[in-house]
């Protein structure tokens, strides 16, 4: 359901908002490389079915599928590159401590439409090659604050050239883990949870998110087979225009063969285990990894102060929404 804030209006034209949204593109791009030692290449907006590779992200959502006329084969939209980047890092041979970024696109035909959601989601994802030592919440935290610090970074220069924006971000990542929210506040959601912590500290790294919490419950989906559940995090921001917390990551260290065993049983999904990526990954023939998503519009969105992410990019809004938003003067792309 989508909400505007009282008296909310916008502090850039569309023109300037285009111009904005370019602006933070290509300068977060340059600082996210050098803060993570990543090189550009191209990713493919679609993958073969049977292949493994794409995302189940919670488990639930459908994919858009289609045949290939001249084949018959079936592929699907990617709903996010984490496996396609792991088994990529392997193709092109990079070395430890090197790592790939690339403009991710995809459509999730099964997202429900607001504020912060749109079925076209538009990310930067990027995956780093590491050693197994490397696998702990150590390397987690370290590349968390590094994406806050290149974000920070992009709002400043933002800033210099459009000075009437009034965005305040904390530099510095709080750590908290989802089994600490449940035990401080148990009778609260896992939604409420992250906005109570996320007004409190300004920016957190919210970390171990997909298993089973104390209480038998996950504090939040993710499918088992690309992040290890123990060393996973989510990047959120305190949006002052939503008064929400605003997650721009989700990340994490990969699974090793031994922890996507085990998260495929837990989930019950073993039936994977046949798929030629899932198959590589448990032989030990992929690199180990660190890696995440990152979103263009939200961060757009939020460095620039919008309401809607239809202010940012184009999509598909139900008839509702393209009301509610035209009545108070939200030109949505």
């Amino acid at each position: 359901m989508t909400l505007i804030p009282s008296g909310y209006r916008s502090r850039l034209n569309l023109y300037e908002t285009q111009e904005a949204i370019s602006l933070i593109k290509k300068t977060f791009e340059d600082f996210l490389s050098k803060a993570l030692n990543l090189k550009r290449v191209s990713a493919p907006l679609f993958v073969e079915g049977a292949s493994g590779l794409n995302d189940n992200l919670s488990g639930v959502e459908r994919p858009v599928s289609f045949d290939i006329l001249q084949t018959g084969s079936y592929v699907e939209v990617v709903q996010s590159l984490a496996k396609w980047k792991r088994q990529a890092l392997k193709r092109y041979g990079f070395p430890i401590g090197e790592g790939l970024y690339t403009d991710m696109n995809a459509i999730r035909r099964d997202e429900v439409l607001d504020n912060l959601h749109s079925i076209y989601v538009d990310q930067w994802d990027w995956e780093k090659v590491i050693t197994p030592q490397m696998r702990t919440l150590g390397t987690l935290k370290d590349a968390i604050q590094r994406i806050v610090t290149a974000i920070c970074a992009t709002y400043d220069l933002l800033q210099w050239k459009y000075a009437g924006l009034e965005t305040k971000l904390v530099r510095e990542a709080t750590f908290v883990t989802t089994q600490e929210l449940e035990d401080e506040y148990p009778s609260l959601s896992p939604k409420e949870r992250e906005n109570l912590v996320t007004r409190q500290y300004g920016t957190v790294g919210l970390l171990q998110i997909g298993g089973k919490l104390r209480s038998g419950r996950p504090h939040d989906g993710r499918a088992p087979d690309y992040d290890d559940w123990q060393l996973n995090g989510d990047i959120l921001f305190w949006d002052e225009t939503l008064g929400c917390a605003m997650e721009l990551s989700s990340m994490g260290v990969r699974v090793s063969p031994e922890s996507l065993a085990h998260q495929l049983k837990l989930a019950d999904c073993e039936a994977r285990r046949t798929l030629p990526f899932h198959r590589a990954l448990l032989a030990g023939e992929l690199p180990y990894t660190i890696g995440g998503g990152i979103g263009q519009s939200r961060m757009c969105m939020l460095l620039l102060g919008k309401a809607h992410i239809g202010e940012v990019q184009s999509s598909f809004w139900d008839d509702e929404t393209i009301s509610l938003c035209s009545n108070a003067g939200i030109t949505l792309l």
